[in-house]
């Protein structure tokens, strides 16, 4: 049984908080480490919070409180969740970067090069979407734009944003991203139903994006673009997993199809040997394991600080600021962002959002689908401007390497998609669609 709400069983949320937040800023600017936010181990900041919300815990035996953390980790959510991962890792690792690189080539051949910077976006989104990862998608992609901006003389600021805002937009819809991972499974609903009601916030911010670069683009004295070569059949796996999603096929379903199509692809043109192959798939499953483990603590973390009251607290705060539906979802958006902003993770944000933003979307009567939107919408939106996330370092740091003068305070002026995204879920929120009844999924 919870106790009454108690703001001090929240104070393992900020021991995380300050611990990875106060880290991060002393090895990025203070001691100037490059990439210092991710020299910190999330897990063993996290462990070290799971062990703040274990002393909390007062008048329980040991065993006790491992029988709350159990049903914490037990839930089938977190089980679903943590498979998931596995296999989107398994996914990634078969289809290989250069499937990436065939998708930005393919497109570059066809689009003439005033319209560059248009595709970079494009198919930083297309990549994304199918891959399920903005950092993998900005990885592949860094140096393709990086040489565009080289070539053309496009504003490398804008190429570089481009490409980030792209990955976000992907990012945030993929049924195989760890971040819709977690909305929907933390908030029970189905990847399809989240698909939708995100698609219809998403794409107006992203074709006023379009809009916005095309524009800026046609303004610019550019040059010609090189483009490398690609194959059609690498693309086929991102195809297949993209369209089963969309149809409504089950999430390990469109994994498991979109993993034999690629190995058939591989193996068939000996693009990759068989061993190279599994261990090139037991590698990226292997680089789920943070990501799952984080899942397993924070699940753990929660249970306790909601048998010590401490989600009865926020409640009670939400509550008293926000009295009606629209202002429950802002609460939600505001939640998320806040714990992304701390956490420079929106994957770590949304987990540890989602039990607290489940008792706010049964109290305002927010369905499960518009929740894990939400959650997914704003931790995109947070995590794609800040300057120490892991999508602005990786791409920032890309494009130095390819020899470009960039920081990421001359990326975020440009990074058009993010900021357009927020107008639209803000419009979503106060301006909602008159409809006779809302069906909760």
């Amino acid at each position: 049984m919870e106790n009454e709400g108690n703001v001090r069983s929240l104070i393992p949320i900020a021991v995380f908080v300050i611990l990875y937040l106060g880290l991060g800023i002393l090895f990025e600017y203070a001691l100037d480490i490059e990439m210092g936010f991710y020299k910190v181990s999330v897990v063993m900041v996290f462990l070290v919070a799971l062990f703040v919300a274990i002393y909390q815990t007062k008048g329980l035996s040991m065993n006790d409180k491992f029988s709350i953390m159990g049903k914490g980790v037990g839930d089938p959510n977190i089980l679903m969740m943590l498979i998931i991962f596995l296999t989107a890792g398994a996914f990634v690792g078969i289809v290989g970067r250069e499937g990436a690189e065939s998708v930005a080539y393919c497109f570059l051949t066809f689009i003439p090069p005033e319209l560059s910077v248009l595709v970079i976006f494009i198919v930083s989104a297309f990549v994304s979407l199918a891959m399920g990862t903005s950092v993998g998608t900005i990885t592949m992609l860094t140096p393709i734009s990086a040489q565009i901006a080289l070539t053309t003389g496009f504003n490398p600021a804008l190429c570089i944003a481009s490409t980030v805002g792209g990955a976000m937009f992907g990012d945030n819809l993929s049924f195989i991203s760890d971040t819709t991972i977690a909305a929907c499974n933390g908030q029970g609903c189905d990847m399809k139903d989240k698909f939708k009601e995100n698609l219809g916030i998403a794409l107006p911010a992203a074709i006023v994006t379009c809009v916005i670069i095309v524009i800026m683009s046609i303004t610019s004295d550019i040059g010609s673009v090189e483009v490398g070569d690609f194959d059609l059949l690498r693309m086929i796996p991102y195809l297949v997993v993209l369209i089963g999603g969309i149809i409504g096929i089950n999430v390990f379903g469109v994994l498991i199809l979109g993993i034999i199509t690629a190995a058939v692809i591989m193996l068939g043109t000996e693009a990759v040997a068989f061993t190279d192959m599994i261990t090139n798939m037991g590698d990226s499953i292997s680089g789920m394991f943070e990501t799952s483990m984080v899942a397993i603590l924070v699940a753990a973390i929660c249970a306790l600080i909601a048998y010590n009251g401490g989600f009865k607290v926020v409640l009670s705060w939400i509550r008293r600021k926000f009295k009606s539906k629209k202002g429950g979802m802002l609460g939600i958006g505001l939640l998320v962002g806040a714990l992304d902003v701390s956490t420079a993770n929106n994957t770590v944000a949304i987990i540890m959002a989602n039990p607290i933003a489940k008792e706010i979307a049964n109290d305002y009567d927010i369905s499960p689908k518009r929740t894990a939107s939400l959650l997914d919408i704003f931790s995109c939106i947070f995590q794609g401007i800040i300057p120490y996330g892991a999508q602005m370092l990786v791409a920032v740091s890309l494009a130095v390497t390819a020899g470009l003068s960039v920081s990421a305070f001359d990326v975020i002026p440009n990074l058009f998609y993010p900021f357009m995204l927020l107008i639209a879920t803000l419009i979503f929120i106060f301006f909602p669609k008159r409809k006779k009844a809302e069906v909760t999924a």
